[in-house]
């Protein structure tokens, strides 16, 4: 249920900036890092443990391992509450606490990694990509970047306009799938179209290697025309 989880650095980077800070704030302390693969850790089975940092929102964690080392056969351990710090600078939309998932909120629009030079690709058009599930931003984004000048090329149209009488899928989808997939006006009737292949997987690839090649196509052709356009 994280935030954002695509944004979560991979733990190795995230261990050695921990390890970092540790070092940094006492060079002195012994500490171990170690990954935690169920909701407990070492915390209910190390019997060398004393003491557990806990806040005011995971106290209720902390008894929760005291129980279950109880039930392990091993002496419960302190319960320190420390203080959350606040976050002068949090919006209307962030946690007040200081936290992660307000950090990866601030990434979105920010360049994570500098573009990739790929000697193969032309210089220009500078081709962006902008993929997402369902009210994931696609759309406010691709209006941001229409309003700086960028060429919108829009796979859902597209999408549609290969199924359309004089689109380029059409007589291979019909001859496919047969004329009960057409309404009266001789147009695919989308509905009947998915009823057919939803939940055949043999059927839906058919579909799909008639189709994409086909918008590809015209993604390409888009391109070629923005790229003439300047």
């Amino acid at each position: 249920d994280k935030v954002l989880t695509e944004l979560i650095e991979p733990y190795e980077l995230r261990v050695a900036k921990l390890r970092e800070f540790l070092e940094d704030v006492k060079p002195s302390l012994r500490y171990d890092i170690v990954p935690l693969v169920d909701p407990y850790g070492p915390s209910v089975t190390d019997p060398d443990l004393q003491c557990l940092v806990v806040s005011e929102e995971t106290h209720r964690g902390g008894e929760a391992v005291n129980k279950k080392r109880l039930e392990n056969g091993l002496p419960e351990l302190a319960l320190h509450e420390i203080l959350l710090m606040k976050d002068p600078d949090h919006s209307q939309n962030e946690e007040e606490k200081i936290s992660s998932s307000s950090l990866r909120q601030r990434l979105l629009g920010t360049l994570l990694r500098p573009p990739r030079q790929d000697p193969a690709l032309p210089s220009r058009p500078y081709v962006i990509g902008l993929t997402g599930g369902t009210g994931s931003g696609k759309t406010a984004i691709a209006k941001l970047l229409g309003h700086l000048g960028a060429f919108l090329i829009d796979a859902d149209k597209l999408g549609h306009a290969v199924y359309v009488p004089s689109g380029p899928a059409y007589e291979q989808v019909v001859a496919a799938f047969g004329a009960e997939i057409l309404n009266e006006d001789g147009t695919i009737n989308r509905k009947v179209l998915g009823a057919k292949v939803f939940g055949n997987q043999e059927r839906l690839k058919s579909l799909t290697d008639i189709v994409w090649p086909e918008m590809a196509r015209m993604v390409k052709e888009q391109i070629r025309e923005a790229d003439a356009q300047g």
